[in-house]
C-alpha cells in the first residue's frame, strides 16, 4: 500500500511538471484556428520582423563560428596561466540579465563609449541600426556554441593530432583535416544553441538597438509590440518561433546521434588516413 501510494505521487508529481512545460506551448496552436494563424502570419509587421530576425541572426552565426571557433579550439588544446579566467570570461554573457548585456553594449559602442569617438570619426553609428541587433544577438549566443566548442574539442583524441603533427602536417591542415572533423558533432549542436538563443534574444536588443520597424525589430520585439496591440497577430508570431525552436531542436539532436562527440576508433583512423 505504502510503495503504492509513493508511485502514485511520484506519477502526480511528473505529470504536473510535464503538463506545466508543455501547456503554453500547445496554448499557443489551440488559441487560434491554425488557418487563420498562417494567415496572419503574412501581415506586415510579421515579415518585416521576421527578415530583421533571419539577416542579424544569419549574420551574427557567421561571426560566431568565423571568431568563435578558433577561440574554442585554443581554449580547448592550451594550458596556460590564466586560461580558468578566459574560459569565464567566454561564459559570463550567459549569467547577465539582458538589460546589463544591452547597456554594456552602449557603454562600450555608444556615442560617449570606449569606441565611441573612434566609430564617429570612422563614420560609424552603431547603436539603433541592424549592426547593434547583431551585436546583440552575438553576445548573448556565442557563449553557447564556445563553451560547447571547447567541449567538442577536448574530446578529439590528442593521439590523432600529435600523429598528424609528425608526420607533417602543419597547424593549419592537422585543425581543419583532423581536428574539426572529429569535433563537428559538438560544433555542430553549439550552432544550433546559439542561433536558437540569437534568434530567441529580446533583452539586449531592445536595450542597444530599439524597436524600428523594418530596421532593428526582430520578431521577439515585435511579438512585446503587438502583445497590446493584437494578440493574435503575437500568437501566430509565437507559433512560428516555436516551430523553429523545434525544427533546431531536432536538428540538434540529429547532429548528436549521427556525429557523435567522441569518434570511435575506426571513425578516427579514417579522418586521419584522409588528412595524411
Amino acid at each position: 500500500m505504502k510503495r503504492s501510494l509513493q508511485a502514485a505521487l511520484f506519477f502526480a508529481a511528473a505529470t504536473v511538471a510535464l503538463l506545466f512545460l508543455a501547456l503554453p506551448v500547445v496554448a499557443i496552436f489551440t488559441r487560434v484556428p491554425p488557418g487563420r494563424l498562417v494567415r496572419l502570419l503574412s501581415n506586415g509587421v510579421v515579415t518585416n520582423a521576421l527578415v530583421v530576425s533571419l539577416r542579424s541572426t544569419a549574420i551574427a552565426e557567421a561571426l560566431i563560428l568565423l571568431f568563435g571557433t578558433p577561440l574554442a579550439y585554443f581554449l580547448a588544446t592550451r594550458r596556460f596561466p590564466g586560461r580558468a579566467f578566459l574560459v569565464t570570461v567566454v561564459e559570463l554573457p550567459l549569467v547577465l540579465p539582458p538589460a546589463v548585456a544591452g547597456i554594456g553594449l552602449f557603454a562600450a559602442f555608444g556615442r560617449t563609449g570606449l569606441f565611441g569617438s573612434t566609430l564617429d570619426a570612422l563614420g560609424l553609428q552603431i547603436p539603433f541600426t541592424l549592426a547593434a541587433v547583431v551585436f546583440a544577438v552575438a553576445l548573448v549566443a556565442s557563449p553557447l556554441y564556445v563553451r560547447t566548442a571547447i567541449a567538442a574539442f577536448e574530446a578529439v583524441d590528442p593521439d590523432l593530432v600529435a600523429a598528424s603533427r609528425t608526420l607533417g602536417a602543419g597547424p593549419a591542415k592537422t585543425f581543419f583535416r583532423v581536428a574539426l572533423p572529429l569535433a563537428g558533432g559538438g560544433l555542430a549542436a553549439g550552432a544550433a544553441l546559439s542561433f536558437a538563443r540569437a534568434l530567441g534574444e529580446f533583452g539586449a536588443t531592445i536595450m542597444f538597438a530599439g524597436s524600428l520597424r523594418g530596421v532593428t525589430q526582430t520578431l521577439p520585439l515585435a511579438i512585446y509590440e503587438q502583445f497590446s496591440l493584437d494578440f493574435d497577430t503575437a500568437l501566430a508570431m509565437g507559433a512560428l518561433l516555436v516551430l523553429v525552436s523545434v525544427a533546431l531542436l531536432l536538428s540538434l539532436k540529429l547532429s548528436l546521434s549521427y556525429w557523435p562527440w567522441q569518434p570511435s576508433r575506426r571513425t578516427s583512423v579514417s579522418v586521419f588516413a584522409r588528412s595524411s
